[in-house]
Order: structure tokens, then sequence, then C-alpha cells
């Protein structure tokens, strides 16, 4: 919905098909695959899509270029479009989805060549630079009183939140907020100024796979001005290559999560100088305006936001095929 609004107001939208040189699907694909999940007839499933598709296929300007100049958002995770998960759809492996761009919070780091990664929509959509710039300044002088912190479960298939919630547990330096449960703590989980508040009182927060392998949390982490700290390079490093620098050391740690450096996080997080945790956190704070979303009824807001990085980037990648 936000890159639709922004898109239908975009001072370089055209009304004339024939000076357009990207083309923009406005398809829910998200919203209408969680109203089919109980779906057991995969055919009534996936009509919509399927219908989509050949109605895209049969215009002039999908003719042009076979799709190659046509984007679609997508508001879920890859694995909800692709029927080879219980409940999913088969948008993703469409024929004639293949040829266009999907822009998606998670795309398929393995054979997603034609999927790009858009950060999360976070809690913060500012309408003006001046808006940014001071959210920047308030990360850049908050008083960071823990070394790192978690915020999250215990997942069935990220055994690895266990550890941290054990270390952070038994760690003086580690601020932990366990979202299990329905207690007053797990609540907190659901309330943004709780989030952002032990984050931005973070130097580092570790950012585990959940279910998939994404999460919200890392954007979140960077908006509180807090150090990620990645275990897979499929949570980030695979996902958001249009919108995170290429050299990952400058703006986030890694920790194989399969090392053995995983049971001693502490002890890992205390080696980086404290010179190279200033840098590391100016460079982060430098990113929030380019996987932030702005305010998307405003205008001339100042900043290139997520929305104007994707198009940038996309718009490199079909001048490249059409030249």
């Amino acid at each position: 919905m936000i890159f639709h609004v922004r898109l239908l107001n975009h001072p370089c939208r055209t009304y004339d098909p024939a000076r357009a040189t990207l083309f923009y699907v406005p398809y829910y694909g998200g919203l209408h695959v969680s109203s089919k999940f109980r779906k057991r007839n995969q055919t009534a499933h996936d009509e919509l899509d399927v219908g989509l598709v050949d109605f895209l296929q049969f215009q002039p300007t999908w003719q042009k270029h076979k799709g190659k100049d046509h984007f679609m958002a997508l508001e879920r995770v890859v694995r909800d479009f692709t029927s080879s998960w219980v409940g999913a759809g088969r948008l993703l492996q469409l024929a004639g989805v293949e040829n266009m761009s999907v822009l998606i919070i998670e795309r398929n780091p393995f054979n997603g060549s034609n999927q790009h990664g858009i950060p999360y929509p976070s809690y913060f959509h500012p309408s003006t630079w001046h808006d940014m710039s001071t959210w920047q300044t308030k990360m850049r002088e908050t008083h960071r009183r823990h070394l790192f912190s978690f915020i999250g479960a215990k997942r069935r298939k990220a055994a690895i939140r266990n550890e941290f919630i054990k270390q952070c547990g038994e760690s003086t330096r580690c601020m932990l907020l366990n979202c299990r449960g329905g207690n007053d703590e797990a609540r907190k989980c659901q309330e943004p100024s709780e989030v952002l508040k032990v984050m931005s009182e973070s130097v580092f927060c570790l950012q585990a796979p959940g279910d998939t392998f994404t999460r919200r949390s890392t954007f979140d982490s960077v908006l509180a001005g807090c150090i990620p700290v990645f275990f897979s390079p499929h949570t980030a490093y695979s996902q958001y290559q249009w919108y995170l620098p290429e050299e990952r050391s400058e703006y986030s740690v890694y920790i194989d999560q399969r090392s053995k450096a995983r049971k001693r996080i502490e002890d890992e997080l205390l080696k980086i100088p404290s010179e190279k945790v200033k840098r590391m956190r100016e460079k982060i704070i430098g990113l929030i305006p380019s996987l932030t979303y702005a305010n998307p009824n405003a205008s001339d807001f100042g900043f290139e936001d997520a929305v104007d990085v994707a198009l940038a980037s996309f718009a490199k990648k079909v001048k490249k095929f059409v030249d």
C-alpha cells in the first residue's frame, strides 16, 4: 500500500504508457494469499493470480519487453507465494511473473533472481527532512547502557533463539525482552515505544532468524541506531542488496550460528574496539533515511527513502536490457 500511494503521487508518473519506462502492477498479493490460506483447492486458491498474469500478458506495454520493465511489491515473505509451503499460493512460480521484478520483504536467496528485498516498514514515517534529521540526532545522543539486547521468543525452527535467551538472561550487560506468553513483559513486544526504548539503549541488537530468515526487528534496530548482530547471511546480506553497503563489517557484526562463537556472544562483542563501534553506529544512523518509508501523503520531504532507492535501482536494471 505504501508503494501504491507513493507512486500515485510520484512526480515522474505519466498517464501515457508510450512515455513510461517502468510499469508498476498495483496488486496486493499478500492480502489475497492471506485470505486463501485455508483453501484446499489449489486451482481456486490461485485463480486471481493466474487471471492477473493472463491479463498482463495481453497488454501492449507487457509485450514490448515481455514484462521485464514491470514490477510489483509484495508485503509478505517469499514462502507465502510458492506452493511448496502448505497454504501458500503459486504467484511467484507463474511463468509471466518470472519475467517481471518482484519487490518483497523477504526474497528466496537461492532461487530468486527476479526478487529484490525491500525493507520491512518500521514505526517511523517522517514527512520532512527536519523530522528525519531530528530523529538521527536523537539516536546519536542516546545513552546506551546495555552492551547488547534481544527482543523475541523461542521458536521450534530457530533453536539459536534459546541460546540468546539463556545468554542474555545470565549477563548483566544484556537487556532481554522475552515475547513469549501473555504477561506484561510479552505485551511490551507489541508496543513500539517499548521496543525502540530497549534498542535505543543498546549498543548491539541480536537478530536471530525466526520462522523465516528475515526479521522486521532488523529495521527497528537500524531505526534505533543499534548495531545489528546477524547469525545467518540470509537475514540481511543476501536480501537487501539495493540498500546495504557491500562491506558488511561497516554496519553489522556477523557470528556464524554454527560456530563456537555463538556460545560466547558477550565476549565476541567486547572484542570490538570502541572507536570501531562509534564508526559502525554512525554508519547505521546514516542508513536510516534509505531504509525508512516516508509518510506516503507527504511531498518533497527532502531525502531519498526506501521507495526512492527501489525505483532508482529498478530503473538501472531496466536500462541495462533496454539499451
